[in-house]
């Protein structure tokens, strides 16, 4: 079917304006059509997204599904997946339904609330699809005001603080990108994506205010982008961001925000600065690989002194991210399987996460870790299961959070041991912080008298965690399910990166040396 992509995502755009317009009442009968509603809208999305990845070509590394049409004064509207971009997609559809049922206990202003989530579901699959650069940074930057509202109408106290902080921390991020954008398109004279991948862009090095630039355009433009993506992400010392708003945002919001909306910094990474910066992104490759390493162990160790749960695993997802960002500047095909593959088992283990919190925030509306202690006495369920994903976060052999780690620092080994052995501590650092929030949370004897009448996971919960854990386990024991889809196409771009780099080094050499 030639419009799959676009049916994928404008079904939940649809689905927000069918609410939107004929549902009225705020009533618990008006409640319940709306969650149900939703569920409908994101479970056909996933469902027809299988056709895509069933129809998907893993062996043909360029764009499939291509959908190319004149728009608006004209701007085209590109649309394709290829090998890197499908299991984003994958992600996004997979966990939507589940993001939905998790909002069943709701009941503020359901049908604004189902509406902001469907939205963002289809500005999220734009990111993943876009092959134009402007329609890229329209659904990029759309996704900021569905998540703002969500925060700012739907958090906890201090959410407005925390709306806005998101929102200005990843808008201004994007201004820079913005311009670089605009520069690109009059070098290359388009905004086709896969065009400007083999644009060869500027790298004649040339001196600002007395300091020579190598790489020229490459790296600034590199650097334009990397405001953006690093923020996103978010890397060291720009992620102050995430922690409040995690800790404000409900508990929905923190899976959404925490298991597709930081992935977009690194799937800018990998479609944008190395395939069209290969050179900037050498250059400034150690800077990043030294930020990741510092990220690594710097948040590991201020999530082992937090007092809310939250906040914990907010750091927690900083220190995973910095796996991310180092295997992706390996620039090679281990770090980058590694980075992608951390990428999206994260997904399901910090969204786990999130909604363990969750299921007994809502029961005792409260997050601080002192306020718990000996529930597996009273909701051994949920003992198991925050023990599988706690283990999982730590990356115990057998769960998908070992393979991503695993592969990145075999590729940093290839490439700098000294940050590999800084980023190694963080494993260690991450076993001591999780171990030491599930002991205090979970274990020991049952002595508060409020925790005493608290009752153990529900079927709906039980249901909503049943997708994780077996994608978590599935994706441990058999992980080429993924390599061996992006296997190719992330083949393809190493050997494009490593083509420019080795045509570009004589010169920097000769710059370096004069």
């Amino acid at each position: 079917m030639s419009n799959l992509l676009s049916i994928t995502t404008f079904i939940p755009a649809i689905a927000a304006a069918i609410l939107a317009l004929f549902l009225r009442g705020d009533d618990e009968a008006a409640q319940r059509n709306a969650k149900w509603l939703a569920m409908a809208a994101t479970a056909m999305t996933f469902i027809v997204s299988l056709f895509i990845l069933i129809g998907f070509d893993a062996d043909d590394t360029g764009f499939q599904f291509v959908e190319d049409r004149s728009w608006i004064m004209g701007l085209n509207y590109k649309m394709g997946v290829d090998g890197i971009s499908i299991l984003f997609v994958m992600l996004t559809t997979f966990l939507m339904p589940i993001v939905i049922a998790s909002c069943w206990t709701v009941n503020n202003r359901v049908k604004e609330y189902m509406i902001a989530f469907l939205l963002l579901e289809t500005l999220m699959l734009g990111v993943f699809m876009a092959l134009d650069l402007v329609l890229f940074y329209l659904f990029f930057e759309a996704g900021l005001i569905p998540m703002f509202l969500i925060i700012g109408i739907w958090g906890g106290k201090e959410r407005i603080y925390a709306s806005f902080k998101f929102f200005l921390y990843t808008f201004l991020g994007s201004v820079l990108m913005l311009v670089a954008m605009v520069a690109m398109f009059s070098a290359a004279g388009t905004t086709d994506i896969p065009t400007l991948m083999q644009f060869p862009f500027g790298t004649d090095t040339f001196s600002i205010l007395g300091i020579q630039i190598i790489g020229g355009m490459q790296t600034l433009l590199w650097l334009a982008f990397f405001a953006s993506f690093a923020v996103k992400m978010p890397m060291w010392p720009v992620h102050t961001w995430l922690p409040d708003a995690h800790v404000q945002a409900p508990t929905a919001g923190s899976v959404v925000l925490a298991a597709i909306l930081l992935k977009m910094g690194g799937y800018g990474f990998l479609r944008f600065s190395l395939p069209m910066f290969p050179i900037g992104s050498e250059v400034m490759g150690s800077l990043v690989l030294w930020m990741s390493a510092i990220a690594i162990v710097y948040t590991s160790l201020v999530a082992l002194v937090q007092e809310d749960m939250k906040k914990l695993i907010a750091y927690s997802s900083v220190a995973h991210m910095g796996f991310v960002t180092m295997g992706i500047f390996t620039f090679n095909q281990q770090g980058l399987d590694g980075a992608i593959f951390q990428m999206l088992s994260h997904g399901f283990i910090s969204g786990a996460l999130f909604l363990c919190v969750g299921v007994i925030y809502d029961r005792m509306h409260t997050r601080e870790i002192d306020a718990y202690g000996g529930l597996v006495n009273r909701m051994p369920a949920y003992a198991l299961i925050f023990m599988f994903f706690t283990m999982a976060n730590v990356g115990l052999p057998g769960t998908s959070g070992f393979v991503g780690e695993f592969l990145t620092l075999m590729a940093v080994f290839q490439v700098n041991t000294w940050v590999a052995a800084v980023a190694t501590t963080g494993v260690i650092f991450s076993a001591a912080y999780a171990l030491w929030l599930y002991r205090r949370v979970v274990m020991g004897d049952l002595i508060k008298e409020s925790l005493k009448s608290i009752t153990d996971m529900t079927t709906r919960e039980r249901a909503i965690f049943a997708p994780l854990v077996i994608m978590t386990l599935l994706l441990g024991v058999y992980p080429s399910l993924v390599t061996d889809i992006i296997g190719p196409s992330v083949a393809a771009l190493v050997d494009h990166v490593e083509t420019a780099q080795a045509a570009f080094t004589p010169t920097a050499a000769a710059v370096a040396s004069h």
